[in-house]
């Protein structure tokens, strides 16, 4: 019998299994390509640092601190939250005490543009857009001149989904308006009884 000689054997893949090769390595560098320039182009609003050197990331949270209280002027709804130290100081009475707050207190006023309701069954007026975050900390060596407040604005626009610093925003530029209240330690709102 002849020997029968072995072919070597060839694999070929059919054109189907090379498109969808080719098709899953596209879709998963267009994936990558997508989640990195999501990761550099998203903003990390904690990076802010106002004009005077006040960072947002000193604010890390704010979300999530308790409400002082609330207000509203012709323009916006406002709504202060201070942090666990803040809140301490005004269970003990400050400052109504007489006492000042701690270094390290922080309040911030969320503001919103308002809208009329369209749900309620009564006129009230509702936040809309998100415009800003007024914060405030206390360090008296950093702050000296305003009473140890060092004050800021971080503006947000909705459009872009980013916030700003705010470039007329010094750290004594809210000192002006709460020198009014100086003997409250240039704050406005009390803690709201609850």
């Amino acid at each position: 019998m002849a020997q029968e000689q072995q072919e070597p054997k060839i694999e070929t893949r059919s054109t189907a299994e090379r498109i969808a090769g080719f098709t899953i390595s596209a879709i998963a560098t267009a994936v990558l390509a997508v989640l990195f320039a999501a990761a550099v182009y998203a903003q990390d609003k904690y990076s802010l640092k106002s004009p005077s050197g006040i960072a947002f990331s000193d604010f890390r949270g704010y979300e999530d601190w308790a409400v002082v209280s609330s207000a509203r002027t012709e323009e916006v709804l406002k709504v202060i939250v201070g942090n666990p130290t803040m809140i301490k100081a005004y269970k003990t009475g400050i400052p109504g005490n007489g006492q000042t707050f701690p270094d390290g207190s922080m309040i911030v006023k969320l503001q919103w543009k308002p809208k009329k309701s369209t749900e309620a069954p009564f006129v009230v007026d509702v936040p809309d857009v998100f415009a800003q975050a007024f914060v405030m900390e206390k360090d008296s060596k950093r702050f000296p001149k305003s009473g140890g407040w060092g004050y800021a604005v971080f503006n947000y626009e909705p459009a872009s989904d980013k916030f700003t610093a705010d470039p007329k925003s010094l750290s004594d530029c809210g000192n002006a308006c709460h020198t009014a209240v100086k003997a409250k330690d240039y704050i406005f709102h009390p803690y709201q009884k609850r």
